[in-house]
């Protein structure tokens, strides 16, 4: 006790502070810190819960994402499938048009072939009665009297019948 009376310690009131402490750390312990440690558990708890949701989050972006690129990657592959039909159907389109044109271009130089033809017939009638009016004139000329006409169209007839047909063609 010397050492205590040495520094001035009262031990009834060092014993009566360590009782207080002790009583004052049995109700903190009892009221405030069992409180205390369950709301920090609570509270770790939500911050765990809070973590599994931010990664659950993270996967869920991941597979959105991964989701997306598929989707994007489908609508590409839509889109040159449209482009490749839409260029064959043009080109399709492409060939009618030229088959077309082609064969209105055929009729055209077929019905031009037929025009020459009917023209080249007509010119070939009509140089038939240019040379046998020449003839006729030719041969009142000769025989300077005048045959009457009936006579002088069967003898025109009679001579172009007599030219072969290649005669005429050739001239």
């Amino acid at each position: 006790m010397a050492f205590f009376n040495a520094f001035g310690v009262d031990l009834f009131k060092l014993g009566f502070q360590v009782i207080n402490f002790l009583l004052v750390l049995y109700l903190l312990n009892r009221f405030l810190f069992k409180r205390v440690l369950s709301l920090i558990d609570e509270r770790q708890a939500r911050i765990s819960k809070g973590l599994e949701d931010a990664e659950a989050a993270a996967r869920d972006r991941e597979l959105a994402r991964a989701e997306r690129e598929a989707a994007l990657d489908e609508a590409r592959k839509e889109a040159q499938a449209m482009i490749a039909r839409a260029t064959k159907i043009a080109e399709d389109s492409r060939l009618e048009i030229v088959a077309t044109a082609r064969s209105e271009a055929e009729k055209v130089a077929a019905r031009a072939a037929q025009e020459i033809t009917a023209e080249k017939e007509r010119a070939i009638a009509e140089l038939r009665s240019q040379v046998a009016d020449l003839a006729l004139q030719a041969a009142g000329k000769l025989v300077r009297s005048e045959m009457s006409a009936p006579t002088q169209r069967r003898l025109v007839e009679e001579f172009l019948a007599e030219l072969s047909p290649t005669d005429t063609e050739r001239s």
